[in-house]
């Protein structure tokens, strides 16, 4: 497959901090939810080599081609699996892995995925308004873009994108329906808000990105799966780190790390305590690790990047 021959460009993320977040070990049961090219993948098994076992789970097919010569070294100690990280409980059960050492999400788009005119990702490139994580999926980004009504359009790019001017580019969608390209997308965007002027960011960022958000459910599966991520961890000094690249990725986790992290969670102002619930996480780190000057540097798209981590008690 031509996919195969990209590996070279895929560069990680803040590996070197997701890899202490986790405390990967020699011997250790690792699980990455969004294994995508590997990259992640490749330095959890080397550090945990000898011995080390990990399951990658991913939704894009295309990627996992990729992955899987990318870790073939690895041979019995890596196992792929296509599918949705949020049914990470039966995807584990069903491959042999029980209680786990650490698992890893890493969320949003990958270069990969960016870089494939055909994904209908980037604004950048022309190609079919898709986003699909998973080809299998129904939904692409045309239907929601030709089908919703202009309100629910609108409703959507604030809630998913924090798009300030949502109903003006609602407005303009469905004046100019059918829309059936990226580069038509991102055009309608810039004749409803102008052109970007100074500003390094596209008119049409947001707009991609609540899309994306919609198409994949990105935030209710992201929810989901953490919850039942969090139950796999095997026992006291179990890892979960995540990367997320938007505020809307950002808060769930946080919410989520800090209410497993917290021995009440009542609401406040509540006299006596009644929700009964016990602290299962310690906070590695209260306010999100960012990556390093030379990273961003190096790999622009890290810029935006938001590392949090947990461990089980």
């Amino acid at each position: 497959m031509t996919v195969v021959m990209m590996t070279a460009i895929h560069i990680p993320v803040m590996v070197r901090e997701v890899i202490e977040a986790l405390a990967v070990r020699p011997g250790g049961r690792y699980v990455d939810c969004t294994v995508g090219e590997g990259g992640h993948a490749e330095a959890i098994l080397e550090t945990a080599s000898p011995g080390g076992q990990l399951l990658g789970i991913d939704r894009d097919p295309y990627a996992l081609a990729v992955a899987e010569e990318r870790l073939s070294p690895y041979g019995d100690n890596v196992v792929l699996v296509e599918g949705n990280y949020q049914d990470i409980v039966g995807i584990c059960r069903s491959h042999g892995f029980g209680l786990i050492d650490g698992i890893l999400l890493d969320l949003g788009v990958s270069s990969f995925q960016l870089e494939q005119a055909r994904r209908g990702f980037s604004f950048s490139r022309q190609g079919p308004l898709d986003m699909r994580f998973s080809p299998t999926d129904m939904l692409t980004a045309a239907d929601i873009v030709n089908g919703y009504r202009e309100e629910d359009l609108a409703d959507l790019l604030w809630r998913f994108g924090d798009e300030r001017r949502s109903r003006r580019i609602a407005r303009c969608i469905v004046e100019q329906r059918p829309i059936l390209t990226t580069t038509q997308l991102a055009r309608a965007v810039e004749q409803a808000v102008g052109k970007r002027g100074q500003s390094v960011t596209h008119p049409a960022t947001r707009t991609f990105l609540a899309l994306r958000i919609a198409v994949n459910s990105e935030l209710a599966h992201l929810a989901a799966a953490l919850e039942e991520a969090h139950g796999l961890l095997d026992g006291s000094g179990a890892r979960m780190a995540v990367l997320s690249y938007h505020s809307l990725e950002d808060r769930i986790v946080k919410e989520f790390f800090r209410r497993e992290a917290s021995d009440c969670i009542c609401p406040p102002g509540t006299p006596v305590c009644t929700c009964n619930h016990r602290a299962t996480l310690r906070l590695l780190n209260r306010k999100p690790l960012r990556p390093s000057d030379l990273e961003v540097l190096i790999n622009p798209r890290s810029r935006s990047a938001r590392l949090r981590a947990a461990e089980r008690l």
